[in-house]
């Protein structure tokens, strides 16, 4: 009985951590900060929950699919943005120090997210000088949102302690 209670409180932790991404995400888009060159995804604050369940990792992952099937994303797109945030909560999760939980999902982004703004958005625009702009654009929404967002989000989350992991 304890496992499936288990599974079913991370099934349903992973679903509230997908829906909480989504309409994180949305409020982003609306905002015109969730796509493009620059980015500030508010939804990525939510790798700091990596830190206090597991079930943070798919939920992270469901949940970028979900605003990217949903924003009209390319389809190259949608699979390594998805992929990028499933790394950056994966690796996240393992990390021993806290304050590093954030930094697989800074990484992981920083690298995939200018290939995929050169290769599907900008119309042929491959240099190196584009890729280095956008990757500075895209870490600097990342470090914005995962760790100074994430980072609040964790230390009110501490106090509270509202997951067991």
């Amino acid at each position: 009985m304890n496992t499936r209670k288990n599974r079913v409180m991370h099934l349903t932790y992973s679903a509230i951590i997908a829906a909480l991404y989504v309409a994180l995400s949305w409020v982003s888009n609306i905002a015109g900060l969730a796509s493009g060159a620059i980015q500030l995804r508010l939804s990525e604050a939510l790798c700091a929950l990596c830190l206090f369940t597991p079930a943070a990792v798919p939920g992270m992952f469901v949940g970028c699919l979900i605003s990217n099937l949903t924003m009209s994303a390319q389809p190259l797109d949608i699979v390594l943005g998805s992929l990028a945030t499933l790394i950056g909560a994966y690796f996240g999760a393992r990390m021993k120090n806290k304050y590093l939980v954030p930094l697989p999902t800074v990484l992981a982004n920083a690298i995939v997210v200018p290939l995929v703004v050169l290769i599907c958005y900008t119309d042929g625009v491959n240099s190196l000088g584009a890729y280095l702009l956008i990757f500075l654009g895209v870490t600097v929404g990342e470090i914005l949102s995962a760790y100074v967002l994430g980072l609040l989000l964790m230390l009110a989350l501490e106090k509270r302690k509202i997951f067991r992991k």
